[in-house]
């Protein structure tokens, strides 16, 4: 841009050789950097610090005595002189070799060297080769070698401290024999602009907020990652996320702690997942990963663990202290999708999944989730009808003395049994209850039903009843407690409420009035599901309970070689003893469990070692006969979860396929029914579909039964089911499909063959 006004000085000051009748050339380009030092001015000042045409400015005096130059000479002299030392623009000059002859001294100080010392330097090596966005810089080279004129091509100061962008022009020089001889030209400060058009393209890219990718960035990023992956035929795994309460934090700290804590969050997921370019925030509490090359379940599920627990340790906001939750959906390319759209909108689906089935979950996607979400509005449709209908049922089981072998008390557990779909497990309507804001009536009818009964039972059994987060934020709570106790006759000591540690996500004072008030009712507090993420020993000083029930997470795998569960286990114990609480382990089931759990002085078990829920009329005939007092029962040593299905699913032997039933489904191995007489040792590919094979070997075989044990174990699908590691990509299957024979004859007799006979 100042080039042109460069070339009107040189006009100007053609005109003012020829008004002065000098003869001599005067090439503005051709003057050094720097004059002699008897070359000064008159108040003392190096010319060479004025810049290039202060410097042009004193030789003119100095050649020409007292001529004065025109008034339009002088004029453009020293709108280019004030230019070139305010160091937003500056002239520069080489050689025909690109050797700097000349460049504006100010600037040259502002790349941290001054003009003497760049002269004679290639030009090209005031530059970076590499813009900010790591692609090479190939012109301004290119350009000089090719004697090419340029205009404002943006180039960064290769100088250290220097991060500054100049607009380069240039003009090749050529003798009146055509010779080529260097370079003029000039430069400007584009800095501020660059730096304007880098914080636009980053507001439109990322997240204000978190500095995270956002929608639209990461959603393009997929896009591009999908479409290349299709072609090389690899994998990629996203996974959405949703945090749970969030909402609470807003209500009750307001939105500014709302967004710090969002900020904590973003900070915690990229120091699991490691890569900022892969982590976005979609808007509000949702956030998306991408996860490329990744497709082992067992992987994906650790690391959606890590997330949920990572996200659910206390945050300081403020001042205060937040707890929140998260919630997970993943979804796998190809195997779940192989567009952009597909993917997330099935790992949306297991979002919902993980949400609907307790929250503090994850999910994988598979295609029964599409049926399963049907099922679940269909459901909570019903439910508000169910206890209407009379479809709801209490069981109780018991609450045992570790030493003696005692029922000193039963918990109420709620059965629904559908008129169509039989008995739906809590853990499938509860969740749907609380969204649905179902939970508060349902809970009062187990509060008042669970009172009912336990009046009729003889002795001073206690029964303890579950209050939900949702209940025991109602301030009627104390009033329908007192209500019931009053219109059944039951005396206050025999209620035992328990209340989980989520309680105390809300505000403190109106948690510890609250908890005054249901003191005051005369009821046992029980603090339920201790140490599953929310654990804090603050609220253990001033929060009345009466006894601390062991998640059943720490009995699992207490017995294993090498488990920190029992010491675990340990210290909850003795902490309980220091404030004189009771304890009860919950989901005790074989007997090596329950030696280590009196080992460990748990004073109280409850699980299926002792007895399943049972009934009321079955309570009632145990309790009418006196002390009810139960002996252990159950396998010697833990076993691996079992899950009780009747699915169909296919058994490949010898490249015939047959149609078999599934029950009793563990990590390691499973009963499989549809085949006859199978001999021990057998080998099948178990197909679960979607991709899920399992190489299976026959241990135990019963006429039409076979227990087959898997040569791959199986891992969790983070809904209390099971889902192989990896899955055979449908480019595989595709490809075997076209190249596959003609399968073989059957070798065995199938059930459907043995009844048709």
């Amino acid at each position: 841009m100042w080039l042109p006004i460069y070339l009107q000085y040189r006009k100007a000051l053609g005109a003012y050789r020829m008004q002065c009748g000098d003869q001599q050339e005067f090439d503005l380009m051709e003057v050094p950097s720097r004059i002699d030092s008897d070359e000064r001015r008159d108040d003392g000042a190096d010319d060479s610090q004025r810049g290039f045409f202060g410097m042009i400015g004193s030789r003119i005096g100095k050649q020409r005595g007292d001529v004065v130059p025109n008034l339009h000479t002088r004029e453009a002299l020293l709108l280019l002189q004030n230019y070139e030392e305010s160091g937003q623009g500056w002239f520069w000059s080489t050689d025909a070799k690109g050797q700097l002859t000349y460049i504006t001294d100010s600037v040259a100080r502002l790349m941290g060297r001054t003009s003497g010392q760049l002269l004679g330097t290639s030009f090209t090596e005031l530059f970076l080769p590499v813009d900010s966005h790591g692609e090479r810089q190939r012109t301004l080279p290119f350009l000089l070698t090719k004697q090419s004129k340029f205009d404002e091509l943006p180039l960064r100061s290769a100088f250290e401290g220097d991060d500054r962008w100049w607009a380069i022009s240039g003009r090749p020089q050529f003798e009146g024999s055509g010779k080529f001889t260097g370079y003029r030209g000039s430069g400007t400060d584009i800095t501020a602009q660059r730096r304007s058009a880098e914080d636009a393209s980053r507001l439109a890219l990322y997240d204000s907020l978190t500095g995270l990718a956002n929608r639209f960035n990461i959603s393009k990023k997929l896009d591009s990652t999908l479409a290349a992956f299709a072609q090389q035929q690899r994998v990629c795994a996203i996974m959405l996320l949703d945090l749970d309460r969030f909402k609470q934090v807003n209500d009750t700290l307001g939105h500014p702690a709302g967004d710090a804590l969002l900020k904590q969050v973003a900070q915690r997921l990229l120091k699991i997942v490691g890569d900022k370019e892969m982590v976005s925030r979609l808007g509000g509490d949702e956030f998306q990963i991408i996860l490329p090359d990744l497709e082992d379940r067992g992987k994906l599920g650790d690391m959606a663990a890590d997330i949920i627990a990572s996200l659910s340790q206390p945050y300081s906001v403020e001042g205060s202290r937040c707890i929140i939750g998260a919630s997970v959906g993943v979804a796998i390319a190809p195997f779940d999708g192989l567009s952009s759209d597909d993917l997330v909108r099935n790992a949306d689906l297991a979002l919902y999944a993980a949400k609907g089935n307790g929250r503090g979950r994850f999910s994988f996607y598979s295609s029964d989730l599409h049926q399963a979400a049907e099922i679940r509005r269909a459901l909570e449709d019903d439910l508000r009808d169910a206890l209407v209908r009379g479809e709801m049922e209490l069981r109780y089981q018991p609450v045992v003395n570790a030493k003696s072998n005692m029922v000193t008390g039963v918990e109420a557990l709620i059965r629904w049994t559908h008129p169509d779909r039989g008995v739906i497990s809590p853990s499938v309507f509860i969740p749907i209850a609380e969204e649905a804001n179902l939970i508060w009536p349902l809970g009062e009818w187990v509060l008042r039903k669970a009172c009912e009964d336990a009046v009729n039972w003889p002795g001073d059994m206690r029964v303890a009843v579950n209050v939900s987060p949702i209940q025991f934020a109602n301030d009627d709570l104390p009033k329908i407690i007192a209500n019931a106790l009053a219109t059944t006759g039951l005396a206050p000591d025999r209620l035992e409420l328990e209340i989980t540690e989520s309680v105390f996500l809300g505000d403190s004072a109106d948690t510890a009035k609250m908890f005054k008030a249901l003191k005051g009712l005369g009821v046992r507090l029980a603090l339920d599901d201790f140490g599953t993420g929310y654990s804090s020993l603050s609220y253990l000083q001033t929060a009345p309970f009466d006894k601390i029930k062991i998640d059943q997470s720490f009995v699992r795998d207490a017995t294993v070689a090498g488990s920190r569960n029992g010491a675990i286990i340990a210290a909850i114990v003795a902490l309980a003893e220091a404030l004189e609480m009771e304890t009860t382990a919950e989901g005790i089931e074989s007997l090596d469990q329950l030696e280590l759990i009196r080992k460990l002085n748990v004073s109280h078990v409850q699980g299926y070692v002792y007895s399943k829920p049972v009934p009321h009329a079955e309570l009632l005939d145990h309790a009418e006969a006196g002390s009810w007092t139960i002996k252990p029962a159950g396998p010697a040593r833990q076993r691996n979860d079992r899950f009780s299905l009747f699915r169909k699913v296919g058994a490949i032997h010898d490249n015939h396929r047959y149609d078999v039933v599934i029950r009793n489904l563990s990590s390691t191995g499973a009963f499989i029914e549809g085949i006859l007489d199978v001999p021990l040792g057998t080998q099948f590919v178990i197909d679960f579909g979607e991709g899920q094979l399992v190489t299976a070997t026959v241990r135990r075989s019963m006429k039409h039964q076979q227990g087959v044990e898997f040569e791959q174990t199986m891992v969790s699908d983070g809904n209390g089911g099971l889902c192989t590691r990896h899955r055979v990509s449908p480019y595989l299957i595709a490809a075997a499909t076209q190249s596959t024979a003609a399968m073989a004859l059957p070798m065995f007799t199938t059930t459907s063959d043995w009844k048709a006979v």
